[in-house]
């Protein structure tokens, strides 16, 4: 895996009016990002309308969710979306989905909040339905499991294309466990068909060097962590542009990840970044 190309995505967070939502598209491609995804959550736009929206103003990224919560949807009606997006946007559509972990989305969907064990059963019963039925209508979508789990991710590796790790977990001393922990879990969950799968990193903050460092959304994730200590982490990325770009050859040298994700706010100074792959 590491000879397989890097792919660049930005999770956007909010869109703004219609055009202000297809000028961030529009720049999203300017910039060189390979995809273009959209959350899940309710307070924030639907994904898919905007993504659609965005598909009319763009050619050439891939347009994708990270991730779907998959406790908001039945396979069935599920699928007869994905294949509309993906025959709409002239197929770029990626399916990236979720097991849902905010209780109070939940209760504000009207709907009961499971245990994580049926959370993440109710997600692979997603994941294999949804690609059995795209695959009776001949369609072939990619998708993306996102999670940092023992179980989300070892489930990702026997049915995604795609595994996102949701960053590296600590342990109960505190201390962040390392990256390798989680990829071998994929690994051994995937057996055979580990060299096949896709494996992509999910990326909080970017910093590059003179800028204003800010680390609010990763402390939401590690608030026992020091600033030294989250800056350490590996969804974290600082230096300057040619440093995270060596960064990111050491990624995929050393664990074999390519495709790196960041978050709405990053999406100008990873812009430099992707600049030195083109």
């Amino acid at each position: 895996m590491a000879g397989r190309d890097f792919r660049f995505g930005v999770n956007i967070l909010a869109t703004g009016s219609r055009s202000e939502w297809q000028d961030t598209a529009r720049r999203v491609e300017d910039l060189g990002y390979d995809v273009l995804l959209v959350p899940d959550h309710l307070g924030m736009p639907a994904p898919f309308p905007a993504l659609m929206s965005a598909a009319e103003v763009t050619t050439r990224p891939r347009l994708g969710t990270l991730v779907l919560n998959a406790g908001f949807y039945k396979p069935a009606l599920l699928a007869r979306d994905v294949a509309a997006v993906d025959e709409l946007s002239g197929g770029r559509f990626e399916l990236g989905l979720g097991a849902g972990y905010v209780a109070e989305e939940f209760a504000a969907a009207e709907l009961p909040f499971p245990s994580a064990r049926q959370r993440i059963d109710h997600l692979e019963h997603t994941t294999v339905e949804v690609n059995r039925l795209l695959g009776e209508e001949g369609r072939r979508v990619p998708v993306m499991i996102a999670g940092q789990g023992d179980r989300v991710l070892g489930m990702a590796a026997r049915h995604a294309d795609i595994v996102a790790i949701a960053g590296a977990r600590t342990t109960p001393s505190g201390a962040v466990a390392p990256l390798t922990d989680r990829l071998e879990v994929v690994r051994e969950a995937a057996g055979d068909r580990f060299g096949q799968l896709e494996l992509s990193l999910l990326i909080s903050v970017v910093h590059l060097d003179g800028e204003e460092l800010d680390l609010s959304m990763t402390r939401r994730f590690y608030p026992a962590l020091s600033d030294e200590e989250l800056l350490a982490l590996p969804g974290v990325l600082h230096g300057s542009a040619q440093q995270i770009a060596e960064t990111l050859h050491e990624y995929r040298e050393t664990y074999g990840i390519t495709y790196l994700t960041v978050i709405g706010p990053s999406l100008e100074p990873f812009g430099k970044v992707i600049s030195l792959f083109r």
